[in-house]
Order: structure tokens, then C-alpha cells, then sequence
């Protein structure tokens, strides 16, 4: 018995040793997920953005979808003009109540008639002969895709403009950047030199003390400036439809600077002949003129012809061909005023049509010159805030000189650093209001993508 219970005991003992392992060994923390090494950052000049955001921004796509689906209904108002055929099998077995056909019992009539079957195979058609209603819904139609088209156009104008806004922010944040690090560099550059002049016996206290403040105040801008670069980035990524987890990078950084030549020169009238806005109206307006007479058509005959053939009899190996052909001529006589209200539905959308129509042709003169206007304000802009950085440096490198000869005190070194600052800050937004402006002015006129897609 003693053996036996040892026996006993050692094995107990390894059974709990084994499941104090296996809890052990559930409650050990999984190894840390290796991580996902990240994409590389996604260079784009503005052309790229710009041809990327014709490619993937939800707006286009949808536009794209919309004239797929006015070809559809172009096709589904065509085939109303074109006859339509069909075949068919049908096999009955029936049994009839001669007495409920025939309303009451007649003698020598049977009661009933029947089982009996009936089989027939064969073809159909019908088509319209003269429907003028028809055939304006399929001109309407056809018009229609026009209208999607030119709707697609707009969609992918607006689309470039307001990528070409949102990058050009993103060239104004990321110059601001450079601008305000150039700051914090001369910043330092002064405090280092009040420093040197303190320790050597020549400067005081204050002026270390101010140059400091200056510092500290262009590093807090220069935070201020990476986290406005930044949102301006994350924006263009959705404009681009581009994935969130990966990073974008201006190409294009150093054009900010250029200052192309731009032409001025649009007229109110070559603009309106080329916004797609306008196309997409003068066909809205074709379509109502079209409802409006297939309104007036509903009143005229319409003519349809029909026809079945068919192998028919009581099974299949007994049919014989049988057929029927017919015409149909209708003619409206009473409507209940259905015709008269379509017709002053119509009249009534060619009246709106026109109003929005002067409304578009006015804001279209607007914008183009207001677009005008701004370019040639924000060139000169550009010339004077050039000259003022220009100005501005000088001033800073003749206040440090005198700072270093000990003949005034940083005061005005930090007076000249912040007129620099603020030509810069001018300096770039005049640059951003050129650019902008010329974006304008190709919208206003209609060539958006003509200008930075290509």
C-alpha cells in the first residue's frame, strides 16, 4: 500500500507541475509585432498633384460615373425608336365551364369542356411607325451625355483649382518654414555675439537678455510654421485621395519664387465661350426646348405596328403555323390638361434656364476681372516686398556692425530683425497672392487644366 501511494503521489505531483507550466506559459506576453517599415515620402510637383487628383479625387470619379450613366440613358431612349422582338413557348391544359362562360344552361351543351391542351411556339414584334415624342427623348438624351460631359469638365476645373490652391498654401507654409528657420539661425547668430561681447566686457546683461528673448520667440514661430506646413499637407493628401498614413512632400518648394509671366488678356466673352459651365447650360436649355415640343408632339397620331407567328395546335407534333399582323393608330382626344401642364412645366424651366444663364454670364465677368485686377496687384506687390527684403537684410547687417563696434546697443539689431521678419512674411504672401491670382484667372477663364495639367 505504501508503494502504491507514493506511486500515486508522484504522478499527482507531475500533473500539477505540468499545468502550472502551461498557465505560465499562457500568461507569458506575446512578442511585440515587428514593425511595418513606412512608405516613402510621396515627391509631387504640382503638375503631379494635379494629374493625380484628375485620377483619384472622389468629385472627378463621380462625374466620370455620372456621363456613364447619361450614355445609358442615350441608349435605353434609343432603343424606344427601334422595333423590339421576342419568342416564346407556351403549353395549357385546361378545362372549361361552358355554362359560367355562357352566363346560363343551355339544353344539348354540356356542362364542361375538356381536359384539353394547347401548345404553341413562335416569335413576336412590335414597333413604333410615327412617334415624334420618342424620337425628341432620344434627341434629349443625346444632349444629356453633352451635359454630363461638360458637368465632368467643370467637376475636374474645380477639382485642379482646388488642388493648385491647397499646394500653393502648402509652397506659401513650407517657404514660411524656411523663412522662419533663417530667423531662428540670425536669432542665434545675435545672441551668440551679445554672449561673446558680455563675456569679453563689452556688452551688458540686458542685451544678452534681449537677444535671448528673441531667440526664444523665433523658435516658438518656427514651431508654429512646421505644424501650419503640416495641416497643409494633410489637406492636399485628401484632395488627393491619397492613403493618411503616408507622407507627401513638395517638389516644387523653390518655383514658389518664379514669377512667370502671365496673360492678362481674357476677354469676358472668350472666358464665357469656354467655362464648361456654360456648355452645361446651353445644353440644359436644349433639353427643356426639346420637352417642350414633345409636349406639343403628345397631341399628334401615333402609329405602332405589331405581330406574333407561331406553331400552334394541341401537342407539338400536331402545330401548324398561325400568325397575326396588325396596325395601330392612336389618337389623343382628352388628356385631362396632362399635355397643357407639361407644356407649362417646360416654359417654365426655358424661363429659369435663362435667368441662371444671365446670372452665370455676370458672375463670369466678375471673376474675370477680379482676376485680372489681382495679378497685376500682386505683381506689385512682388516687386515692392523683394526690394523691402532686399532693404531689410541691409539694415540688420549695419545695426550688427554697429552692435560689434559698441556704438549702440542691440536694441536696434532687434528693431531691424523684426522689420526683416515682416518683409518676409510680405515677401511671401505677396508671392502667394501672384500665384493664387494667376489660378483664379486661368479658372475664370476656363483653363484650369489647359494651364497646370499639361
Amino acid at each position: 500500500m505504501n508503494l502504491k501511494a507514493a506511486r500515486l503521489y508522484i504522478k499527482r505531483s507531475l500533473i500539477v507541475l505540468l499545468a502550472l507550466a502551461g498557465g505560465a506559459a499562457a500568461q507569458t506576453p506575446n512578442a511585440a509585432p515587428t514593425p511595418q517599415p513606412q512608405a516613402a515620402p510621396l515627391r509631387l510637383t504640382l503638375r503631379d498633384a494635379v494629374n493625380l487628383a484628375l485620377k483619384q479625387n472622389p468629385n472627378v470619379i463621380l462625374a466620370n460615373l455620372e456621363v456613364a450613366r447619361s450614355e445609358e440613358e442615350r441608349l435605353a431612349a434609343r432603343a424606344g425608336l427601334l422595333p423590339q422582338g421576342g419568342a416564346g413557348v407556351t403549353e395549357v391544359d385546361q378545362r372549361l365551364n361552358v355554362q359560367a362562360l355562357l352566363g346560363q344552361p343551355f339544353p344539348g351543351i354540356p356542362e364542361h369542356a375538356g381536359p384539353f391542351q394547347t401548345f404553341a411556339a413562335g416569335v413576336n414584334f412590335q414597333a413604333a411607325v410615327f412617334d415624334l415624342t420618342l424620337w425628341r427623348r432620344y434627341r434629349s438624351a443625346k444632349i444629356g451625355v453633352d451635359a454630363s460631359r461638360a458637368g465632368e469638365t467643370a467637376a475636374r476645373e474645380e477639382s485642379v483649382l482646388l488642388v493648385v490652391s491647397q499646394y500653393l498654401g502648402g509652397q506659401r507654409a513650407a517657404a514660411n518654414v524656411q523663412s522662419v528657420q533663417s530667423q531662428v539661425d540670425l536669432a542665434q547668430a545675435l545672441y551668440d555675439q551679445a554672449s561673446d561681447l558680455q563675456s569679453h566686457g563689452v556688452g551688458t546683461g540686458i542685451d544678452t537678455l534681449r537677444a535671448n528673448v528673441q531667440l526664444q520667440n523665433a523658435k516658438q514661430r518656427l514651431i508654429q510654421a512646421k505644424t501650419d506646413l503640416d495641416t497643409s499637407l494633410f489637406g492636399l493628401a485628401r484632395l488627393l485621395n491619397i492613403d493618411p498614413h503616408r507622407a507627401i512632400e513638395l517638389a516644387d518648394q523653390v518655383r514658389f519664387f518664379e514669377t512667370p509671366d502671365t496673360q492678362a488678356d481674357e476677354t469676358i466673352e472668350q472666358a464665357c465661350a469656354a467655362r464648361p459651365e456654360m456648355k452645361q447650360l446651353h445644353t440644359q436649355e436644349l433639353q427643356a426646348e426639346l420637352a417642350l415640343r414633345e409636349a406639343g408632339d403628345a397631341r399628334l397620331p401615333r402609329v405602332t405596328v405589331s405581330g406574333s407567328w407561331a406553331q400552334m395546335g394541341l401537342a407539338p407534333d400536331s402545330a401548324i403555323p398561325v400568325y397575326n399582323y396588325q396596325a395601330n393608330l392612336s389618337v389623343p382626344l382628352f388628356t385631362g390638361g396632362r399635355i397643357e401642364a407639361a407644356r407649362a412645366e417646360a416654359n417654365v424651366a426655358i424661363k429659369q434656364l435663362q435667368q441662371r444663364d444671365q446670372e452665370l454670364r455676370n458672375r463670369i465677368a466678375l471673376e474675370v476681372k477680379t482676376a485680372v485686377a489681382q495679378v497685376a496687384s500682386a505683381r506689385g506687390e512682388v516687386d515692392v516686398a523683394t526690394q523691402g527684403v532686399s532693404l531689410a537684410r541691409q539694415e540688420v547687417e549695419q545695426a550688427r556692425d554697429r552692435f560689434q563696434a559698441g556704438v549702440a546697443n542691440n536694441i536696434e539689431v532687434i528693431t531691424a530683425q523684426d522689420e526683416l521678419a515682416r518683409a518676409n512674411d510680405n515677401q511671401i504672401g505677396a508671392l502667394y497672392r501672384y500665384n493664387q491670382a494667376r489660378a483664379d484667372l486661368a479658372h475664370a477663364a476656363g483653363r484650369m487644366e489647359a494651364l497646370y495639367a499639361r
